[in-house]
């Protein structure tokens, strides 16, 4: 998303637009079992990665699922105490770690993870810059698990290829997708599109209550105002092409 508010401000509306909700983006928890059950063996005691993880829905279910150590990691705090709440009512402190940091620069030895994990984020960074950093991070064999905005169909309206080419222009389709993961060095264990309902029950349904108020809040800055009216085009869009568009789960494997 990009807009012309000052950081304060614009740290303010995500707050207020996403830190409510109970996911900060199309997702589930049968979404993150089903990707981590196309996952091969993992070390007994896994060294995971959530890039992007906003409030940690999906980091306490990774943790649930392993007994590793799991790092959240996103640059807003109001995420990440999100998540650390979570995990102090989980009894989990000492398992599962925060840390506040860009995913565009995140300062990780080489060959650190088992799993780097990713629902939705990794657009930030571009998503082949993002398949090429996790490489690095990867140990030899580790796991990538994402999910990424893409074309299921070749053919998507006007509107829609319109809105997407000024919102994510590197927005491509799913074999597109696939080849590049090869390219960059890794094997596909397997992918899926997220189920509509995903897109609804966790993320737009919440949002769209949040809208009349935010409207009120933000009614003096004209460039929030337009960043509530894209995030409410963007779901009357999803409403009415989802069949054209969405988030594809590709899990894979790094090869060496």
């Amino acid at each position: 998303m990009d807009v012309n508010v000052n950081d304060e401000l614009f740290a303010s509306l995500m707050k207020d637009l996403y830190g409510s909700l109970p996911r900060q983006g199309p997702g589930s928890t049968d979404v993150t079992r089903k990707a981590f059950g196309m996952l091969g063996a993992l070390q007994e005691q896994p060294k995971i990665l959530d890039i992007g993880c906003g409030t940690g829905t999906q980091t306490m279910e990774l943790a649930s699922l392993t007994s590793g150590h799991v790092i959240g990691l996103d640059i807003f705090d109001w995420a990440l105490e999100g998540l650390a709440q979570k995990v102090e009512q989980a009894g989990l402190i000492g398992r599962v770690h925060t840390i506040q940091q860009s995913m565009d620069a995140m300062e990780f030895p080489e060959h650190t993870f088992d799993l780097i994990w990713s629902e939705g984020a990794l657009y930030i960074m571009g998503f082949e810059n993002a398949l090429k950093t996790c490489h690095k991070l990867l140990k030899p064999g580790g796991y990538l698990a994402a999910s990424e905005l893409s074309w299921f169909r070749d053919d998507p309206p006007a509107e829609l290829r319109e809105f997407w080419m000024t919102e994510y222009p590197d927005i491509k389709t799913v074999d597109d997708n696939l080849q590049l993961i090869a390219d960059c060095g890794y094997e596909v264990l397997g992918h899926f599109h997220l189920p509509d309902e995903t897109w609804w029950n966790s993320f737009y349904t919440p949002m769209l209550s949040l809208l009349p108020g935010l409207r009120d809040k933000y009614a003096g800055s004209p460039d929030a105002l337009a960043t509530l009216q894209e995030s409410e085009t963007e779901m009357e869009l999803h409403r009415k092409y989802s069949a054209f568009y969405g988030y594809e789960f590709i899990v894979c494997r790094r090869s060496d």
